[in-house]
């Protein structure tokens, strides 16, 4: 009998139920019959103490750190002697501030995986709060060690631009599960609501600012968001909806919004639209959203920025509207259509239910991961 690969998951920064880490590729990889375990941080556990979840897959912990540079200095030296001690044929490692433990980590007789969840670099260079030379050097600088550390590792790869960058790295795109329960939902059967959608991390540069003055348009609507959201930006939020400011709805203040919550929203209502009103930075321009996917997925039209990227997919899944982010006006002209033209919602419903039926789901990326790692060990 073929002796069963050792798979470990790297992680101090994403919490330990994340959906691309966990639901994705863990359970894939357990699925495929690999004995996965995974590296994370877990509230009011010591580090070394496991836990088996529900799916089978163990969980090692690294103590739950609140400060960010203790993070980087304990949790990940913590992590690098857990992860050694293992002795895994696969490590797989999300977070750039494990680096150097993925470099420590690899031998001649494993394989060492960083999974590219984001654009670093770029993201470096939008700090709008580091002057730009600052700003420019360290970018610079995390180029280097980035590309010295990597040199003997596999990439994984979240998002088709991140090809530019990476070239000899292997697109594992983070498209949705498919989810019965939300490409079921008969939208046809509901009464359509005068309420938009946001999903995922609420800050500034995911829209933060704009949403916040949707409630303020004349379509009085009520906009929901749920994902984790910082109180301090909730609370310029609300001043920013002004007196409208009740039409405003939170879940996730300060905490993080499992997968199952999300999904319940997504089929709770017959939403107007998912939102991705945006302000435009180099990262998200160029950035296919995950949301964009879950938003189909449960019968959702999308209003999101007109970036050319977005654009260009909004057209080609005919899924939704794309808007001005610096114009309101436009918003409010997206809202009026999709309430006056049933329709063609309808029409803008099926077009992102086939597309992610036929070709954006994640069982085509988990056939794409198994077949690499298979591919990786030979």
């Amino acid at each position: 009998m073929t002796k069963q690969k050792k798979v470990v998951h790297l992680t101090t920064v994403h919490h330990p139920f994340d959906t691309r880490i966990y639901h994705k590729e863990c359970l894939s990889l357990d699925k495929a019959g690999y004995n996965v375990s995974l590296i994370v941080s877990l509230e009011n556990k010591s580090t070394g103490d496991e836990v088996v979840t529900e799916d089978g897959i163990r969980l090692i912990a690294t103590k739950k750190r609140k400060n960010r540079i203790v993070r980087m200095l304990l949790s990940t030296w913590q992590t690098y002697r857990l992860a050694k001690k293992e002795q895994a044929d696969y490590y797989h490692f999300h977070d750039p501030e494990l680096l150097w433990v993925g470099w420590l980590l690899k031998k001649k007789n494993n394989i060492v995986i960083y999974d590219v969840h984001e654009d670093y670099y770029t993201g470096i260079l939008q700090k709008g709060y580091l002057k730009q030379p600052i700003r420019k050097a360290i970018a610079k600088l995390y180029n280097k060690i980035e590309g010295f550390f990597i040199k003997k590792m596999d990439l994984a790869l979240a998002e088709k631009y991140y090809q530019e960058r990476y070239p000899q790295g292997k697109q594992i795109l983070n498209y949705p599960i498919l989810n019965e329960d939300l490409i079921s939902a008969d939208r046809n059967q509901q009464k359509i609501s005068n309420a938009l959608i946001y999903t995922g991390n609420v800050t500034e540069v995911r829209g933060s600012d704009l949403h916040a003055t949707l409630p303020r348009l004349p379509s009085k609507l009520e906009v929901f968001f749920y994902g984790k959201c910082d109180a301090k930006i909730a609370e310029r939020m609300n001043a920013l909806a002004g007196n409208a400011n009740h039409r405003l709805h939170f879940t996730g203040i300060d905490h993080f919004v499992e997968r199952v919550d999300i999904d319940k929203a997504y089929i709770e209502k017959n939403w107007l639209a998912g939102l991705a009103i945006f302000p435009p930075t180099e990262h998200y321009k160029r950035k296919e959203l995950t949301k964009f996917f879950e938003y189909m997925t449960a019968g959702i039209p999308i209003i999101c920025s007109n970036f050319p990227v977005w654009q260009k997919f909004i057209d080609r899944y005919q899924c939704g509207i794309t808007v001005n982010p610096a114009d309101s006006n436009s918003w409010e002209e997206a809202i009026h259509e999709l309430k006056t033209n049933p329709e063609k919602r309808n029409q803008m419903i099926e077009n992102g239910r086939k597309a992610i039926l036929n070709e954006l789901n994640w069982q085509v990326e988990e056939e794409k991961l198994i077949a690499w790692y298979k591919q990786i060990a030979q």
